[in-house]
């Protein structure tokens, strides 16, 4: 890694180690090296997605320090208490793979409010249509600021196709395009802060 940028060669290789499945008995996982350059990937994205958010919101939007680890998207789905609202955009070019997104329906419903020039307080339980659209435009800000971010850290184009948004409750078997329950993840988790 020279001028603090990763090689394609590098990024396919993190990419190819986090998303195959291991043969071996034993799961090694990511190293450690791999989770701080994942961690800080992750980092300079979310905090490029929270100073948008922050200009939409006209708020000041803070994220704390990423936790980075590896998973399968069954053990991820098992983890969360829905309802949640979903985004996901495919890479289309300057890197291969998924980016995504989750937010509980409860920060979604303060964000589409301060948005709509309410004050955040009495968030509801569930979005309305207005809502919805509201919080999606947020998220695609923030992912697509995130995938700017990354594009500048690689000195190259990173394009990325058109979200994906979607709200999982409870009980709904969830699906995500190309990304089946064994398929190893990384999962890069931030508090974020409003």
């Amino acid at each position: 890694m020279g001028d603090n940028f990763l090689s394609q060669e590098e990024i396919d290789s993190l990419l190819k180690k986090s998303m195959e499945v291991d043969n071996m008995e034993e799961e090694k996982g990511i190293s450690d090296e791999e989770k701080d350059i994942m961690g800080e990937v992750g980092n300079i994205s979310m905090s490029t997605a929270a100073t948008a958010l922050s200009t939409l919101l006209n708020k000041a939007v803070n994220i704390t320090t990423p936790q980075v680890l590896t998973t399968t998207f069954k053990e991820l789905v098992a983890e969360f208490e829905t309802p949640y609202i979903l985004l996901q955009v495919q890479f289309e070019s300057g890197l291969r793979g998924t980016n995504v997104l989750l937010m509980n329906i409860r920060d979604a419903s303060i964000i589409a409010n301060l948005m709509m020039g309410g004050d955040g307080s009495n968030p509801n339980e569930e979005l309305s249509e207005i809502e919805l659209s509201a919080v999606s435009e947020a998220m695609n800000q923030m992912i697509g600021s995130a995938s700017t971010a990354i594009s500048t850290m690689l000195s190259r184009p990173v394009d990325i196709d058109p979200p994906f948004t979607q709200i999982w409750n409870s009980g709904d078997e969830m699906s995500l395009q190309g990304i089946a329950n064994d398929t190893k993840i990384v999962r890069i988790s931030f508090r974020l802060n409003i």
